[in-house]
């Protein structure tokens, strides 16, 4: 055992040897990093810096770093706000469409100039390649854009007035590129995107090799919201939680976002010379059904809707949030029991009272008597998929938790495996030519803007992000009608309607809410946590 242990802290050691040489690459200019370099650390993936091929926290790191947006939240804040747009759009008489001025004299790093022909291209080559690892779920009310000239885009709504259109002008699916660098059919890869330096963000993309090293530079040419305050960024992408907080430790890492552990947050608590900021909540982490591949689902070998739903209740009865919250996460994360989050109009905890005892607690009574009345033999044999190298070293816990509590009255038979980060966010999803790989499946989500439609759209309407097979009718109407609705009671009434129709079909069970955590050095200012879950490297400053 004792020989288990050095061996392991060798290979922490030497991976972050490795680590400090990719850091040591040269910027175009022939310069090295210096001290003044803020170096930032990570364990969350990349899928593309390719806005069209991606909708993940840590590809959307990078790009909300390196383009542009109409739109951007002022920091601390949840007012949008113009980034490249000159002004705060103007919707016509109808409502149906919405005018937007763009700054003049734009352009992107590589001497192009910005113009309407890039934005309307942006959002066009969005909705055409339609990547299932994409945001195009996110434009489902935009009907098309126009560009009468170099300076003016006009959005046609389809959804009158719709009050979330200009806080998708500000997500995933909105970081303007450069028309002459990226494929109108396809996303880019990474050597175009690096040869094509169509960047017109806060930074330049300097030095770039997929989640291994990144390094930004400060771009002269942005003309937006959030200028950077400094130089250089370095971003360094380490396999696991205990390279990253020995790098923090030793001071070779200055910010780290990722998801520690309650119990590293609480040793690194001890250290003088790091701090532990604190932001807004909004995460979510829940589990998806792929209704194609679940037990009963439309294409296992038993079909049966009735049998289906009465799986899917029985396990939204038998999980125990309140014990997941407590015994794994410390009290960092909280129970949640509705699909809109605690502090966003139109929460309503419907999961509580339908599912378990009604108060919350699990109840084994209940999802027995619902498995029995739909017919369903039991113990069920259920797959479940999590990825730990994404959620955290946490979420072996928190899954080897939930597989115990699905498992002690007799009920499920739960077979249990994790995957690969960029593996796992291919498999799991339902496309026109796969069924996914995973019947149920372990997700979080950052929110791409503060609004409560971002935890309904991305999740209930045809074309969403989850792909897992659900569709509806109803609910697609429903939720494209509360987009438009401009009377806030009459729009809360509309969530609530929601949030009884998903409680109902369960195609996710939430699980837990949790805040923003930022890990940072001493001698670093100006990160800021805000309640869009954008993490910015613009602030930041190094004394």
């Amino acid at each position: 055992m004792r020989y288990k242990k050095i061996l392991a802290m060798f290979s922490a050691v030497a991976a972050l040897g490795s680590l400090a040489a990719c850091g040591g690459v040269k910027s175009d200019s022939g310069s090295a990093t210096d001290a003044s370099t803020i170096t930032i650390g990570t364990t969350d993936k990349v899928t593309t810096v390719d806005p069209a091929g991606s909708f993940d926290n840590g590809s959307f790191v990078v790009q909300t770093q390196i383009y542009p947006f109409l739109y951007s939240q002022d920091y601390n804040s949840s007012e949008i706000s113009p980034d490249i747009a000159a002004d705060n759009g103007t919707w016509s008489a109808d409502g149906k469409e919405l005018t937007v001025k763009i700054k003049p004299g734009l352009k992107f790093a590589n001497g192009n100039s910005l113009t309407s022909k890039d934005v309307k291209y942006t959002f066009d080559r969005v909705k055409k390649i339609n990547d299932p690892k994409g945001p195009s779920s996110l434009l489902a009310n935009i009907g098309s854009v126009e560009a009468p000239d170099d300076t003016t885009v006009v959005f046609k709504a389809l959804v009158p007035n719709d009050v979330t259109l200009k806080q998708i002008l500000a997500s995933p699916a909105a970081p303007i590129v450069d028309h002459s660098v990226y494929p109108a059919d396809r996303p880019a890869t990474t050597d175009e995107v690096m040869k094509g330096q169509g960047f017109a963000g806060p930074y330049k993309l300097d030095q770039y090799r997929q989640n291994e090293v990144a390094q930004f530079i400060k771009n002269p040419e942005y003309k937006g919201l959030t200028p950077a305050k400094n130089k250089t960024i370095q971003l360094k992408y380490f396999a696991d939680n205990s390279n990253l907080k020995m790098a923090v430790q030793q001071g070779s890492v200055d910010v780290v976002t990722s998801r520690f552990s309650p119990t590293d947050i609480e040793d690194l608590k001890k250290d003088g010379k790091i701090n532990i900021l604190k932001g807004s909540g909004g995460e979510e982490r829940f589990i998806v059904f792929n209704f194609r591949l679940q037990p009963y689902g439309e294409k296992s070998t038993d079909p049966n809707p009735k049998k289906a739903s009465a799986v899917r209740g029985a396990v939204a009865d038998l999980i125990d949030r309140d014990s997941i919250a407590k015994r794994v996460y410390k009290g960092t994360y909280t129970p949640l029991y509705s699909f809109i989050p605690k502090g966003l109009t139109g929460h309503e905890d419907t999961l509580k009272q339908t599912y378990g005892d009604g108060n919350g607690k699990p109840s084994l009574d209940k999802a027995k008597k619902r498995l029995e009345e739909a017919g369903v033999s039991t113990p069920v044999d259920l797959k479940l998929q999590y990825s730990a190298d994404h959620y955290g070293s946490s979420a072996t816990d928190e899954y080897a938790a939930i597989k115990s509590q699905l498992e002690s009255g007799g009920l499920f038979k739960v077979d249990l495996q994790q995957t690969e980060w960029t593996q796992y966010i291919k498999d799991r999803v339902v496309t026109k030519d796969s069924d996914g790989s995973y019947p149920a499946y372990q997700l979080g989500w950052y929110p791409d803007y503060p609004d409560p439609d971002d935890y309904l759209s991305p999740f209930f309407r045809d074309g969403n992000f989850i792909n897992n097979g659900y569709k509806d009718v109803a609910m697609n109407a429903l939720i494209a009608q509360q987009a438009g609705e401009q009377d806030k009671d009459k729009r809360t009434e509309m969530l609530k309607q929601i949030q009884e129709m998903a409680t109902k079909d369960l195609p996710i069970i939430p699980l837990l809410q949790g805040d923003q955590v930022a890990v940072t050095s001493s001698n670093i200012k100006g990160v800021v946590l805000d309640s869009s879950f954008r993490f910015r490297y613009a602030p930041i400053v190094k004394s």
